[in-house]
Order: C-alpha cells, then sequence, then structure tokens
C-alpha cells in the first residue's frame, strides 16, 4: 500500500517536472492566433511573465506551466503544447545561437488601455473600429474615453492609447456624411463647457495632450485618418484652417505656408486639401483594384532592432491591402526619422509606421479594418464595390471569429502587448 503510494507520487511529481511551460506557437500550426494574444495579456494581468519568442514559429509565446493558464488556454480554444524543460532549454538555445534571426523577449506587466472613440457620447454608434474589435475578440479589457476626459486630464492613467477614424482638425472628417448635424452639435457643446469658441481650438488641445502623454512615455496606436489628422492639426496650431461651412468663418489664406512641421510626429511637407476629404495629401487614397493590393512587411534583426522585430512578429508577411478614409500613406511626406515597417513599394505608399517622441513611442497603421472589403472612408454606408451597407450601424460589425488567424489583426495586437516588454534601446 505505501509503495503503491510513493509510485504515485513519483508519477505526479515526474509529470509535472516534465510539465515544465506551456508553448503557445503562432505559426500556422495555430488555430486562433488573435484569441493567442488575450491568452498572454491575461496571462501578464496575472501577475505571470510571458516569453515572447520572437521569429520562433511566427513569433511564440511561452509561459510556466500552471493549471489555469492550461485550462484557460482549452476554453479559447487556441492552440498549446505542454513541454519540459529540456525542451525549453533547447529553443531558448536556439534562439540564442547569433546564426539565427530570433531573440527572446520578457513580458511583465500588461499595459492599462484607452480607446478614444465617441461611442459614449454621440447618438450614432460606430461598431467597425478594428482595434476595438481585436480587443474584444482576444478578451482584453480597455477603457473607452473622449474629447471630455481627454481635457480633464486623464491620459496619465494609462499606457496605451488607440485612436482610429478621428477628425483632430475639427472639420468632422470633411465628409458631411461622416457626422450628424446631432454628433456635430455634441461636440460644439463639449468645446464650449471648456471654453472653445470652436470645435478646431478644442481638438488641437486634445491634440497636444496626445503628444504630451506620448513624450511622457506613453504608446499611441493610431489607424486610419487619425494618424493624418493628428499631424495636421498640430502642426496648424494657431492657424485657421478650417472653411466656413465647418465653423462659420473662412480660412487662413496663408494657411499652407504657415504650418510648422516641427510639431508633427510622423509627417512633413504635406499639403493641405480642405477640399478633399483625405485632409491633406499625406493620404495616398484608395485602390481601384483591391484584389491587387497588398503590402510587405520589413524583416528586421531580431537580436539588434527588437522594437520592430515586435511589432512586425507574424505568420505571413505578405498582407492584404484594405481600405479607410486615410488607406496609406504618401511615402514623400514621411519624415526621415520615422521607421517604414511595412509598404507596398510599387506605389510608393507606407502602410504601417514608427517612431518615437521624447520618453514614448507611437506607430501608425493605414486602413480601416484589415479583413474588410470596404473602407469605411467617408462613412457614406457604402461598400468599396458601390453596395450600400446595413442601415443599423450594429449589423456592420465584424465577426472576428471568422477571421481567427487574420495577419493584418495580429498587427494590431502586436501593439498591445508592445509596451508589455521589459525595456531594451533599440541598438540601430
Amino acid at each position: 500500500m505505501v509503495k503503491g503510494y510513493l509510485t504515485l507520487i513519483f508519477l505526479l511529481v515526474s509529470l509535472f517536472s516534465r510539465a515544465a511551460s506551456i508553448l503557445i506557437p503562432m505559426d500556422e500550426a495555430q488555430k486562433n492566433h488573435l484569441k493567442s494574444y488575450g491568452i498572454a495579456y491575461w496571462t501578464l494581468k496575472k501577475g505571470v511573465a510571458v516569453d515572447w519568442l520572437l521569429n520562433y514559429r511566427g513569433g511564440s509565446f511561452l509561459i510556466k506551466y500552471a493549471q489555469p493558464i492550461e485550462n484557460e488556454c482549452r476554453i479559447r480554444g487556441i492552440t498549446y503544447e505542454v513541454i519540459t524543460d529540456g525542451q525549453v532549454n533547447a529553443i531558448l538555445t536556439e534562439i540564442a545561437s547569433p546564426e539565427v534571426n530570433m531573440e527572446m523577449v520578457k513580458l511583465e506587466t500588461a499595459a492599462k488601455i484607452a480607446v478614444y472613440s465617441p461611442n459614449n457620447v454621440f447618438t450614432t454608434k460606430d461598431y467597425t473600429d478594428a482595434v476595438q474589435l481585436a480587443l474584444e475578440y482576444a478578451e482584453i479589457p480597455y477603457d473607452i474615453i473622449y474629447d471630455e476626459e481627454v481635457l480633464n486630464g486623464v491620459l496619465p492613467k494609462y499606457e496605451w492609447l488607440h485612436l482610429h477614424h478621428e477628425d483632430f482638425t475639427g472639420q468632422f472628417g470633411l465628409s458631411g456624411q461622416r457626422q450628424s448635424q446631432e454628433d456635430i452639435n455634441i461636440q460644439k457643446s463639449i468645446a464650449n463647457r471648456h471654453g472653445y469658441p470652436k470645435v478646431s481650438q478644442m481638438k488641437l488641445t486634445v491634440a497636444k495632450n496626445i503628444s504630451k502623454f506620448i513624450s511622457g512615455g506613453g504608446y499611441l496606436f493610431a489607424m486610419c485618418s487619425a494618424g493624418e489628422t493628428l499631424d495636421v492639426a498640430l502642426a496648424a496650431e494657431g492657424i485657421d484652417i478650417v472653411e466656413s461651412n465647418h465653423d462659420g468663418d473662412g480660412s487662413d489664406p496663408r494657411a499652407q505656408s504657415k504650418l510648422d512641421f516641427s510639431k508633427t510626429l510622423a509627417f512633413s511637407n504635406f499639403i493641405l486639401k480642405p477640399d478633399y476629404r483625405g485632409f491633406s495629401n499625406i493620404n495616398a487614397g484608395r485602390y481601384a483594384n483591391p484584389e491587387n493590393d497588398f503590402f510587405t512587411l520589413f524583416s528586421y534583426s531580431a537580436k539588434w532592432d527588437l522594437v520592430p522585430s515586435m511589432l512586425t512578429q507574424d505568420h505571413e508577411f505578405v498582407i492584404k491591402g484594405f481600405n479607410g478614409q486615410t488607406t496609406a500613406f504618401n511615402e514623400s511626406t514621411v519624415k526621415s526619422n520615422v521607421l517604414v515597417m511595412g509598404e507596398t513599394k510599387v506605389a510608393g505608399v507606407a502602410r504601417y509606421i514608427h517612431g518615437e517622441l521624447g520618453n514614448g513611442q507611437w506607430t501608425y497603421y493605414g486602413g480601416h479594418d484589415p479583413e474588410g472589403d470596404f473602407g469605411r472612408g467617408g462613412g457614406g454606408g457604402f461598400r468599396g464595390n458601390g453596395v450600400r451597407l446595413p442601415n443599423n450601424p450594429a449589423d456592420r460589425k465584424r465577426d472576428l471569429s471568422l477571421t481567427p488567424n487574420s495577419p493584418g489583426y495580429r498587427l494590431i495586437l502586436n501593439n498591445v502587448l508592445f509596451p508589455s516588454a521589459k525595456k531594451k534601446k533599440q541598438k540601430t
């Protein structure tokens, strides 16, 4: 009896000594890439470190074994492997070899996330923000904030901020279909409440607060028109670029010559286009034939260029293009110190760019929905092929369970985990 009991204990000890870690592969073997990021974030929230294995099987995650973590992997339906200490050591030895382009980065804390969205304020709700869709599908918690909260100073409470199809110039998206008159009036009311005669003046303060947030050590991830209009607003500080149909008075006829590009994050020497819904020539426009629209991710040295390596982890490196109000960025307007991580070279446009500001960092990602066959663009409710979208905004919400391995959405979630990395200085 005693011998049998000791044998059972020995078997259990042997089992758990072999079951040392959980490997979450991120190559083609993974059946749900997007929820895998959620597991990594959930683990960090529990106070457990996660090792991000850059370029190892698509950027896999390695976590010290615990039964609750394995249970959560099963519940969320992701592919995982329970591996021994010996297997872990073999993987880490392979990664450490100077002959392979791999690196291990330790993720230590879960960033507190804010999404800048008018959904809690506007009467017209939007359910197509790709980042909100990704966060919800991956089960990553976030707070929604908007102008009121930014003006009241909440940004320092967060480490990660997302902006999507926003207009920081105060032109209400330029296309009258983008915002209803009721929602425009709501913005005017917020501006007046905070002492701003014009929405454009309020939006400039919001843009400057976002810039300060980054400079102070925050991380910004902006998609669609947000990056373009943020830079336009910052460059136009103190200059009236808004036409009379938006704010009741005319714009400064010398506005173009007065722009200060030293205040922008990503772009310079751009030309304002007040009569065009793209705001400026930063916007490269949409593609007539979406079927032929692709962009390529750059390959980086994982051991030397940690930052772009983390942000470009994927199981595919040629990504299907997608439209938006700001689909892509003309490379002629991208500052020389900005890192282009994804581009459509034949068209001379950047799709995915990154840079630093003070103690913080930012990433701009062109387009609206990485799995979309239409760009929200001016908000007129049409698909790229001219077919009108459902009238109910809730019916436009994408079901990511249909595309759980989306390489385009993976780029979004790379950015979510990026601030969790133990800080190492980029070497190049």
